[in-house]
């Protein structure tokens, strides 16, 4: 019974020992805790290290929040940073979107920062509007946006876009990338539609105001206060750039067809001295059978027709004739 007892208190000493020793670890903590009025014990302390929950980043974002003048449950921080959220972050963010009376509570920036988006940066967003590029500043230089007039003139613009955060929107909306792409459709479809190129030259406006008509922010996260034209070039002409092509093509079709022409001219030339070659040979032939002729002839005695021919020859011929 007496070994009992002794365990007993020295299990009891133990537990006191390490409640003191938390207590001692927690007793600066403890003493903010006070001096800035937040409703955090030692025992609170405790269970949150038990919870798995850092007491110090705990009640580092609630002295903020409560030197503010923001209420926030205590149970619904532990939460927050049981989920893998930003506390430090969130409790900033909220204390921006009070001061400018922005309307939005701990729960709806909390879950901004658990859907991965920057809540400091949104709300920050939301109090002073950000300036989009479109299109986005490149490493080497800044690009432009191209598109080709009714005329065949490819012009090029660049447009700064104003947005502010909607942050009613930022869990599920689209992003910076989606504007900056609604956007430079818009341009390349204005620039398209225009009779001139010299219309968009003169107003330039007339893409801002379309692009404004159009509600690109529609299902985005950002509200678009303003679509300014910062610059707007001549690239080429495309139209008489596709008409020289066209022609240089069919100068080569022609050309082709000539010269078929042309060969087939020379093959019938070629066809034609061959036949005359042909009949000159024929007439060569036909020269040559006459000698042949008047050989055999003479010496058939054979000049005429009949025998009324032979009457006029020499007797001696005909002599000859009568022995043949």
């Amino acid at each position: 019974m007496t070994f009992l007892l002794m365990l007993l208190l020295g299990v009891v000493s133990v537990a006191l020992l390490a409640v003191l020793a938390a207590c001692l670890a927690f007793l600066p903590l403890w003493i903010q805790a006070k001096a800035s009025g937040v409703p955090v014990s030692m025992p609170d302390m405790l269970m949150m290290r038990l919870r798995r929950v850092s007491p110090g980043s705990l009640v580092g974002a609630m002295v903020p929040l409560w030197k503010a003048g923001i209420t926030v449950d205590r149970r619904d921080l532990e939460t927050h940073v049981l989920a893998g959220g930003d506390l430090l972050a969130v409790a900033e963010a909220l204390i921006s979107a009070d001061k400018a009376d922005l309307g939005v509570d701990f729960r709806q920036l909390a879950a901004i920062d658990l859907a991965g988006r920057d809540v400091v940066d949104a709300v920050t967003a939301r109090v002073k509007p950000r300036v989009l590029l479109c299109p986005p500043a490149a490493a080497g230089g800044a690009g432009v946006i191209s598109g080709v007039a009714r005329d065949g003139v490819r012009l090029g613009a660049r447009a700064r876009i104003t947005v502010r955060t909607r942050l009613d929107r930022l869990v599920g909306g689209a992003g910076a990338e989606t504007v900056i792409a609604r956007v430079g459709e818009g341009i390349v479809t204005t620039i398209g539609s225009a009779d001139s190129h010299r219309n968009v030259l003169e107003k330039p406006e007339i893409i801002s105001e379309r692009l404004l008509a159009k509600g690109l922010d529609s299902g985005t996260c950002f509200e678009i206060l303003s679509v300014d034209i910062a610059d707007v070039d001549v690239l080429d002409n495309v139209g008489a750039r596709l008409k020289s092509e066209q022609a240089d093509a069919d100068k080569r079709v022609a050309q082709a067809q000539a010269e078929m022409r042309r060969a087939a001219a020379v093959a019938a030339r070629q066809e034609m001295k061959a036949r005359t070659t042909e009949m000159e040979g024929r007439v060569v032939a036909a020269k040559a059978d006459v000698p042949l002729a008047l050989a055999t002839a003479l010496a058939e005695a054979n000049f005429g027709p009949g025998r009324a021919m032979t009457k006029t020859l020499n007797p001696r011929l005909r002599w000859k004739r009568v022995r043949a």
